[in-house]
């Protein structure tokens, strides 16, 4: 089992509160990522659950118990860092032995069960070997095989991949979602990478200042956000937020502001219309919204456009597919909008509808 609950949980260092009245149930079983900007609280939040800080108000209960007070190697926890934290004078298999070795338990037992973990994390082979004989991935696949062995309720994830190279990232979160799957154990995993919480988690916590903003599943948080935070820090490129065209404004302005009505953006307290980018479309100059092209980010499959619409303060983006490598900047464009998938947001920035 591996159930926890959080309940009305505050930290402060001095006068600054870096949480603020967290309440979270994680289910038993479940993969759960925190996600959202440096410094919002994400990883002092897990540093509390893993016992590292002292709880300033608030209560942590573990399958049902309070674990307030109960030492971090009893908690049934076991925590992975962004840095590998190996002892480099030990072997690999030292490493990932080492707190049974320190709780106990007989050499044989411990042999048997770090074999077993290097077996599901496919590192057998590296056994024998010091860190510095490993790659980047290969001492976080160690550092992960060093939680396993000691069989916990729950594994706490502090951005453990941020030092990988980028292909390298991809694997391991194929390899961590894998491992999910064959443990079965609960996962709470911590990063500021949106793509990494949108592929990973079964739900995501979206964090800002202290607080969760937004519980649920990824796509849910995606194509419903509560409010305007939410729905920015999740999705590349950012997704386009319209403001309401004040007196006079451009005509191109309120031309955008008109294509993306619909019985809910047309209500008077919507006071900005978000629109995710691959829900702007491209069309020849002098047909819909005119715009210019800025800048285009080719990608292959997708080209990412940035469009100045006159009298925005920011421009906008569209995601489109491949076959639009011949548009350079400068040149004037027309767009349309799928008002279907238009976004309400009132002056309060929480979401309409």
């Amino acid at each position: 089992m591996g159930a926890l609950s959080l309940r009305g949980v505050h930290k402060r260092f001095g006068a600054v509160s870096v949480i603020r009245g967290i309440d979270l149930e994680v289910n038993d079983g479940e993969f759960l990522v925190f996600v959202g900007p440096s410094g919002c609280g994400k990883s002092t939040l897990l540093r509390l659950i893993a016992g590292l800080e002292d709880f300033s108000e608030g209560d942590l209960f573990i399958d049902g118990q309070r674990a307030n007070e109960v030492r971090p190697a009893d908690r049934g926890t076991a925590m992975v860092f962004q840095s590998y934290a190996l002892y480099p004078h030990m072997t690999v298999a030292e490493n990932m032995g080492f707190a049974l070795k320190m709780a106990g338990v007989p050499r044989a037992q411990r042999e048997q069960q770090v074999q077993r973990a290097a077996e599901v994390l496919r590192i057998s082979e590296l056994l024998g070997r010091t860190p510095k004989e490993l790659s980047g991935g290969q001492r976080q696949r160690v550092a992960i095989g060093r939680a396993i062995v000691r069989k916990p309720k729950v594994f706490l994830f502090d951005e453990p991949l941020s030092n990988l190279d980028a292909a390298l990232r991809v694997n391991m979160r194929i390899e961590l979602m894998r491992l999910h799957a064959e443990l079965g154990t609960t996962m709470i995993y911590v990063t500021h990478d949106q793509v990494e919480a949108m592929t990973m988690g079964t739900r995501i916590a979206v964090f800002n200042g202290g607080r969760i903003e937004q519980l649920g599943a990824p796509l849910t948080l995606y194509e419903q956000p509560a409010n305007e935070f939410v729905a920015g820090f999740l999705g590349a490129p950012r997704i386009n937020l319209v403001p309401r065209p004040a007196e006079g404004a451009s005509a191109a302005h309120r031309a955008l502001w008109d294509a993306l009505a619909t019985p809910t953006t047309a209500q008077p307290e919507v006071q900005r219309i978000g629109l995710r980018a691959e829900h702007l479309h491209l069309l020849p100059a002098g047909q819909g919204v005119p715009a210019r092209l800025l800048m285009a980010e080719h990608l292959g499959d997708t080209s990412v456009l940035h469009l100045q619409v006159e009298g925005l303060a920011e421009p906008l983006h569209a995601k489109l597919g491949a076959g639009h490598g011949h548009l350079a900047a400068g040149v004037p464009v027309g767009l349309r909008a799928d008002a279907a998938w238009a976004l309400a947001f009132g002056a309060d920035g929480r979401r309409i509808g």
